[in-house]
């Protein structure tokens, strides 16, 4: 038998209705699902001076260089993704002044290093591994690179800015970021002064101590003493 007009009508209004229904509780689980997405990360991982001459054969060498590249790589194996952004600095040397000298004392003056545009200012092939095994597990974070000592010494990251002139500090707050992990050489340098001015940014921050390395290893172990008065977490 046919159904009759109004039992037609009926169904309709009943399909119409569950549709509805069906509607807003698919609104609901969405907004759900954004309310329990997991926040974004407000960490980086900041690489310093990880540079050919300061690496083995390079014009200033750092022992124990690439031992520190390589447990930068086996590190961001495991917690590439609780960074969102990875940020590498690195001395360009232009005429830095009296940072280069011919008699150096390997505290303030040194010899010629990481001059602008020579293989020596590149990043060293081991951390270039690391950096781009980092990109392959976590496309997404951002990539911040600065340069720094162009025309007078410059040890902290900090000093550095990008290419755009845009200071470390502020892409690193552009990004959200509040906590960073030190790597890279010298610890006694280099790293020394980025972590004491990432703190005075105000920054929280770890050095991560196996994957630095230093000039002197006794001047190394102070400095990281240091870094953990002043606030800093060594682990």
């Amino acid at each position: 038998m046919n159904a009759s007009f109004s039992e037609i009508y009926r169904q309709v209004n009943a399909d119409n209705s569950d549709n509805a229904d069906t509607g807003a509780d698919t609104s609901n689980d969405a907004h759900s699902e954004e309310q329990q997405r997991p926040a974004r990360p407000r960490m980086a991982l900041v690489v310093v001076d990880a540079q050919n001459d300061f690496s083995a054969g390079g014009a200033l060498a750092v022992d124990g260089a690439e031992a520190a590249y390589t447990a930068t790589y086996l590190h961001v194996a495991g917690t590439a993704n609780k960074y969102s952004v990875l940020a590498t600095t690195r001395d360009n040397h232009v005429d830095p002044g009296t940072h280069f000298s011919e008699t150096p004392d390997f505290v303030d003056t040194w010899p010629k290093h990481c001059v602008a545009g020579t293989p020596g200012a590149e990043i060293h092939p081991g951390m270039q591994r690391a950096i781009a095994f980092f990109e392959q597990l976590n496309p997404a974070a951002v990539r911040i690179d600065v340069t720094k000592g162009e025309y007078a010494a410059a040890y902290s990251g900090f000093e550095g800015t990008t290419e755009a002139g845009v200071s470390l500090a502020d892409a690193l707050r552009a990004s959200d970021i509040e906590e960073i992990d030190v790597v890279g050489v010298a610890t006694d340098h280099c790293v020394r002064a980025t972590v004491l001015d990432g703190l005075k940014e105000g920054f929280s921050v770890r050095v991560l101590s196996n994957q630095v390395a230093a000039v002197d290893p006794e001047r190394g172990k102070a400095a990281l003493a240091e870094l953990a008065a002043a606030g800093a977490t060594v682990v």
